[in-house]
């Protein structure tokens, strides 16, 4: 069930922003988001396997999975519509487990990133898929801090202001899509 009102976040996140969240909340971001998608994810997990810093700081972070289209004049991004969550699930638990507070897409999570979130604290939110343009106008200004050799999958410092999204899955295992039936993952 979807609850009135809006919670405004301000990023990094810590457990005491997340704990009182639950699937349903409708939040607005403010802050730093970075971006990522599935190349990047393998290389930021590669990393961590390695034992090597990743390239931006974890702790209390959130990861927004888009690849942004390019910028039209007088925008700070182009389009940035959320990605499918569900690619990025085999890297998610190594990312949580250095501190990632929020991951930020479309559709549903895994059991086993279900999981993780539980475990380290952590929620996933959905952006509105087909609203990539209005997005966008929520973000000030966009840096490209790794990878850029991935084109729209590399790694992106946005900073935003009241970034919309709905918690889908809190750090109790609240499932807003489990909870809502076949039809709740239209968010």
């Amino acid at each position: 069930m979807i609850r009135l009102g809006e919670i405004h976040l301000r990023t990094p996140l810590s457990g005491e922003d997340v704990r009182p969240l639950r699937a349903g909340d409708r939040v607005l971001l403010s802050g730093e988001l970075f971006t990522a998608r599935d190349a990047a994810h393998a290389r930021l997990v590669d990393l961590i396997a390695d034992g090597r810093p990743l390239p931006f700081r974890t702790e209390g972070s959130v990861i927004y999975y888009t690849g942004p289209a390019p910028t039209p004049p007088h925008r700070s991004m182009g389009s940035a519509g959320p990605t499918t969550s569900g690619r990025m699930d085999p890297y998610t638990p190594q990312l949580l487990a250095q501190g990632i507070r929020a991951t930020v897409g479309k559709g549903t999570r895994s059991r086993e990133v279900i999981a993780a979130m539980q475990k380290y604290g952590a929620v996933y939110l959905a952006a509105v898929g087909g609203a990539g343009a209005l997005i966008a106008r929520c973000v000030k200004e966009v840096e490209v801090i790794a990878y850029p050799e991935l084109g729209p999958e590399a790694i992106r410092r946005l900073v935003v202001e009241d970034f919309p999204a709905v918690v889908i899955n809190d750090v109790r295992g609240g499932d807003l899509y489990r909870e809502q039936g076949p039809e709740g993952d239209r968010v």
